[in-house]
């Protein structure tokens, strides 16, 4: 397998990462609680990239959380500073990040530039799993690795 551009920026700043891969079927996606089983982790240490807009923020901006945790608009929005965010629509959402829907990955996104934000569950782990940038291909990421490379900022988002 080509290396891909998360694994690229992952070397470039010198953080040791795993690979794991697992079938993908695009008539009958996972969801990221089966991505975790798939590839042997406890979903609240396998994370999901969302792509999110707010009102008064022109940019798009990223938000992860376990595969087992549901994101609580309100209370994220109120973390980050916004009065209200929504859920990217999936058509948009492909088109904005050249990614597909179960391949989004913020590693990936990360020359794009916009906010990233992690959800505090991920101070629980040492490692976390991440998509990264397609379908089928996780990489597992020190956390504080993570935070450094992206320049996430830790925040509640999680229901």
């Amino acid at each position: 397998m080509a290396k891909l551009n998360s694994q690229r920026l992952l070397e470039r700043h010198q953080v040791a990462y795993t690979t794991h891969t697992y079938a993908y079927d695009p008539d009958n996606p996972p969801d990221a609680v089966e991505v975790a089983r798939r590839i042997g982790l406890p979903p609240g240490q396998v994370y999901k990239t969302l792509v999110l807009s707010g009102a008064s923020h022109g940019r798009p901006l990223l938000v992860m959380l376990p595969a087992d945790r549901q994101l609580d608009l309100k209370r994220c929005a109120a973390a980050i500073g916004q009065k209200r965010l929504e859920l990217m629509p999936r058509a948009k959402t492909e088109r904005l990040t050249g990614l597909k829907v179960g391949g989004i990955g913020a590693l990936a996104l990360a020359s794009k530039n916009w906010p990233c934000y992690l959800d505090r569950s991920a101070e629980a782990h040492t490692i976390m799993y991440v998509n990264a940038g397609q379908r089928g291909v996780m990489l597992g990421v020190a956390v504080a690795d993570l935070l450094r490379v992206l320049g996430a900022r830790l925040i509640d988002a999680a229901a």
